[in-house]
């Protein structure tokens, strides 16, 4: 649950066709109402966590450069929105199984790093 609140963890909100509506790094959708009465309906799937995989053709990258970050880019720092802004769609597609947590921040690292450090010496170095 933690994820849904860190904002190094991007948020998207899609479509039942399956094309990005939004992407934050705040938790949306945000439930108006149950937030602050019932902190149990947290415990929902209605909130995706995006891992970032994209495929562009090249002439949408030509196109793609020359476009300033767009106000909503800016204000999130996800770039993604640029391409939302100007009208193109990102298909999003639901993962088969939860994915492990990213390596975003200084203490992710140090996370992994003492990950690998716990198996390389469970495996005598090897």
């Amino acid at each position: 649950m933690e994820s849904l609140f860190n904002p190094n963890v991007v948020k998207v909100v899609r479509a039942l066709d399956g094309r990005a509506l939004y992407f934050s790094r705040a938790p949306i959708p945000w439930d108006r109402d149950a937030f602050a009465t019932r902190p149990e309906w947290l415990e929902t799937d209605a909130w995706l966590r995006h891992i970032g995989l994209y495929a562009y053709r090249a002439g949408f990258l030509a196109e793609y450069r020359d476009w300033l970050p767009s106000p909503l880019e800016r204000l999130e720092q996800l770039e993604q929105l640029r391409a939302l802004h100007h009208g193109h769609a990102i298909q999003v597609a639901l993962a088969r199984e939860p994915h492990p947590a990213g390596v975003d921040t200084a203490e992710d690292l140090a996370r992994v790093r003492a990950l690998l450090t716990t198996d390389d010496a469970e495996s005598g170095g090897h």
